[in-house]
């Protein structure tokens, strides 16, 4: 399952900080290609698997 977020990150991550208010800015951080690092931080964070959250992502 892919991670589709480009050109909507910066939406996406004011849902995703408002439902996670343990989430940082840098936690958040999103470069271009580095999608399997960003979600390792959110599973840390959220203790939800990957595939849980890339749904979860993909529909917000």
């Amino acid at each position: 399952m892919d991670l589709q977020i480009k050109g909507k990150w910066n939406e996406i991550k004011g849902k995703v900080k408002q439902a996670y208010g343990n989430l940082t800015d840098d936690d958040l951080t999103h470069d271009e290609g580095k999608e399997d690092e960003l979600l390792g931080k959110l599973q840390q964070k959220t203790g939800k698997g990957r595939d849980e959250l890339v749904k979860w992502l993909n529909s917000l």
